[in-house]
């Protein structure tokens, strides 16, 4: 129970977070004036998947949770079964810390920087959240398979 509790503590502190980011990153955007960071559009779009992904951890957290309490529930598992839960739990995990580490890693570069070192990194960003997504997509697809077995 106390993990499912931490578990929980942790979504509702990263909602929070994130959206309180979000909005002072719209308030900084608002301030500037429009068309003098060329690199806006590449930021926004490496935002929208952020956010788009962001609901999804619920969806990580209620699928890990359904798992485990299929393994629980059935204690004469088979070992091969019990390895496939235990994959699809793995998965989400992977998926849960990786954007957790992007989103702490993630500091665009201010305005005073060299526009192409900012178009770079932001692109190099884009991948990255875009590989996130991919792994977020495969690893709720396969945990749902799993759960409806």
């Amino acid at each position: 129970m106390k993990r499912h509790l931490l578990l929980f503590s942790i979504l509702i502190v990263t909602a929070l977070a994130c959206g309180k980011s979000d909005k002072h990153d719209n308030h900084h955007d608002h301030g500037s004036a429009s068309g003098d960071n060329p690199n806006q559009a590449l930021y926004d779009q490496v935002m929208d998947v952020h956010d788009e992904l962001m609901p999804q951890m619920e969806d990580l957290y209620k699928l890990k949770k359904e798992l485990q309490e299929k393994i629980a529930a059935t204690p004469d598992m088979v070992a091969e079964k019990k390895g496939e839960l235990d994959q699809a739990i793995a998965s989400l995990d992977s998926a849960d810390m990786l954007m957790m580490d992007w989103m702490h890693k993630f500091r665009p570069l201010p305005d005073s920087v060299d526009q192409e070192k900012a178009r770079e990194y932001l692109e190099s960003e884009m991948e990255k959240v875009k590989k996130l997504k991919d792994l977020f997509n495969e690893s709720i697809d396969k945990a749902k398979e799993i759960v409806k077995k």
